[in-house]
């Protein structure tokens, strides 16, 4: 007896966007679908299929596919074979395209029309989107439509991606085709399959050709100067003064991240110390106003005052994305990657790790060196994700004195600078043992990477994309933070202490048991019971250590500001080298559940994740052992 495997497909006709990374494919699937999938400047931000449907004017409804952006159909990385299993009707519950849609960068037709004429190849009925032709126009690139649709024997229309009636064009022409007979847009009855390496290599020389003579003949065959973003590389990428701008701009961001959160995080803490005041005043002494004021307000409310500091660090990143400069950081650290055993191929998965690991890791599917691959994903966790960030504020207003030093600079921000630099060092030390010590033919590739001009970032995408920022933040803080929060207020609130009891109830709850017994195993690094019993919710996301720390702290607490008291509470019970022992902790602390299941899926099974939880919590307790024992070495015990 055999099994067969049984697809039902959707009705609607599938239509498939293809194109070189970076070529607008994302703004313009956003555009067709109303999605709002994110869209940097630079590649590699699409990895995975993204899938939207489209009402056309005439009532049909068509489902579009976002496919990673790939430079050939010859698969050298995880994501370009997405895109080609899609192409060839391989993919999993997926069915072969209907259409394809085949988007050209109007400004690099000279790299993006090799593609097309891959797509030739497939057999599928395909249509030439020639995307942003305004940018073309305005470097006087004059593109004849018509023509170029006689040379490459296809449909050729234009669209301006980033604008809100950019794709009406596409969408008429769409509304008005026959989808019973799209026969005559395919330009090969048969698929070829996948190309073997010889034919990949025959068709790179042929292709050229073909692309040389069409440019030519079409009077295309002349590089564009761009001479601002030509002037501008000549200084931010100069050998020794890009370095020290790139280190500046950061360390002004870290300074920001601080001093300009100050009167939004007061307002939250006025606002949170307020309905704290009235849940005491007009709820009765019980259980359910513990739960509200204890549980609720100080885990949640502990969590949410930080909001403010995660959205200035993510501005500033998002600003960076939109401008066209971080594929500039990646080419000017490149080097510095290289010495730890990575090409600068890695930092985009990296700099995506700072805002989550998670989708730093799927970004390592553009990686197509298996080992560089695995390696990255096994240092992402190590690059300062936004869970850190609730964490290391807390303590570092604790314990680090707002002063100013030279130049105005703030004590506080040099101090999250350096977190985050530690971050970045021990994540190339991790790198350069793993490569030199597990690779039997060490090699470093070369970064290859297109380096798009420099525009302005637009209002509005920095709007909407600080607005989803905010949004994932608040949906955590309602959903796994709050879950936390109140299953740990249940631990430490029962069982009841026993009459006479002399000691705070707490510490007779099965939390309170807990927290003692871990305290055995943490103890040499200076956490107290408190910490010790944090960072078990903590494994669910790092946030969640604060507010189990709000929480803990709170139902010791009998005052009516307990919410709000934790940085005080901390600073008067904590010595400072307790303080710098967690701080050292949370740098290399083992990650939160959500990105283990994500290595495991990434990797496809779980010796990855545990050979990863293993280093990281080993580099976690003796980073926080030396820290520990270095600082009562000189008295700040």
């Amino acid at each position: 007896m055999t099994e067969s495997r049984i697809h039902f497909f959707a009705k609607e006709p599938l239509v498939a966007l293809l194109g070189n990374p970076n070529c607008g494919k994302t703004a313009l699937f956003n555009l067709l679908t109303g999605s709002r999938q994110k869209v940097a400047n630079y590649s590699g931000v699409t990895v995975e299929r993204k899938e939207g449907n489209l009402t056309l004017s005439s009532g049909k409804v068509i489902r579009i596919l976002d496919l990673p952006g790939a430079y050939s159909l010859y698969p050298r990385s995880l994501d370009e074979r997405v895109t080609c299993d899609v192409l060839h009707g391989r993919a999993a519950g997926e069915k072969r395209p209907d259409l394809v849609l085949c988007v050209l960068n109007a400004m690099n037709l000279r790299a993006n029309l090799r593609l097309v004429l891959a797509a030739k190849r497939l057999g599928l009925p395909c249509v030439v989107v020639l995307n942003m032709v305004d940018i073309a126009k305005r470097h006087g690139l004059l593109i004849d439509e018509q023509a170029l649709a006689k040379e490459l024997g296809m449909p050729v229309i234009s669209t301006i991606g980033i604008q809100a009636r950019g794709a009406d064009d596409l969408k008429a022409y769409l509304a008005n085709l026959d989808w019973r007979n799209l026969a005559g847009l395919a330009q090969a009855s048969i698929d070829e399959g996948d190309e073997t390496v010889i034919a990949h290599s025959e068709h790179i020389e042929s292709d050229n050709i073909q692309v040389h003579r069409i440019l030519k003949k079409l009077n295309l065959d002349h590089v564009i100067p761009d001479h601002f973003s030509d002037r501008l590389d000549s200084v931010l990428l100069h050998p020794i003064v890009g370095p020290i701008i790139l280190t500046v701009l950061l360390f002004f961001i870290f300074q920001a991240v601080f001093s300009w959160a100050v009167y939004p995080m007061e307002l939250i803490k006025l606002g949170l110390e307020y309905l704290g005041g009235l849940l005491t005043q007009f709820l009765p002494d019980n259980w359910f106003r513990s739960l509200l004021i204890d549980g609720i307000l100080a885990g949640v409310g502990g969590v949410l005052t930080f909001l403010p500091q995660i959205l200035i660090l993510f501005f500033f990143i998002l600003a960076l994305e939109e401008s066209g400069y971080l594929p500039r950081a990646a080419y000017l650290l490149d080097r510095l990657m290289g010495r730890a055993g990575l090409s600068g191929r890695s930092f985009i998965p990296l700099l995506s790790s700072f805002a989550c690991a998670i989708p730093g890791i799927m970004a390592t599917r553009s990686i197509s060196n298996a080992r560089d691959r695995l390696i990255t994903i096994l240092i992402a966790p190590m690059m300062t994700c936004s869970a850190r960030l609730p964490v290391y504020a807390l303590l570092i207003s604790a314990f680090i004195p707002h002063t100013k030093l030279w130049f105005d600079l703030d004590l506080q921000g040099l101090v999250l600078f350096a977190l985050y630099l530690a971050g970045i060092l021990g994540a190339m030390g991790v790198a350069w043992l793993l490569k030199h010590f597990t690779s039997k033919q060490f090699k470093v590739n070369a970064l290859m990477m297109e380096l798009p001009s420099y525009h302005l970032p637009r209002v509005s995408n920095l709007a909407i994309s600080l607005w989803q920022r905010a949004e994932i933040f608040l949906r955590r803080v309602g959903g796994i933070i709050l879950l936390m929060t109140v299953a740990l207020w249940a631990l430490s609130s029962f069982p009841l202490p026993p009459e006479g009891a002399t000691g705070a109830p707490i510490q007779y709850s099965i939390a309170g048991m807990l927290g003692h017994a871990l305290s055995v195993v943490f103890a040499p690094i200076g956490f107290n019971w408190q910490i010790s019993i944090a960072l078990v919710p903590g494994m669910a996301a790092r946030e969640v250590v604060v507010s189990s720390l709000a929480t803990v702290y709170a139902l010791s607490s009998t005052g009516a500001d307990a919410a709000s008291a934790l940085v005080p509470l901390i600073s008067s019970t904590w010595s400072l080298a307790t303080a710098l022992s967690l701080l050292a902790w949370f740098v290399f602390a083992p990650q939160c559940l959500s990105t283990i299941a994500t290595v495991k899926r990434e990797t496809g099974g779980w010796k990855i994740p545990i050979i990863m939880l293993s280093y990281l919590f080993f580099l976690a307790y003796l980073a926080s052992f030396i820290t520990y024992r270095i600082a009562l070495f000189f008295g700040l015990g």
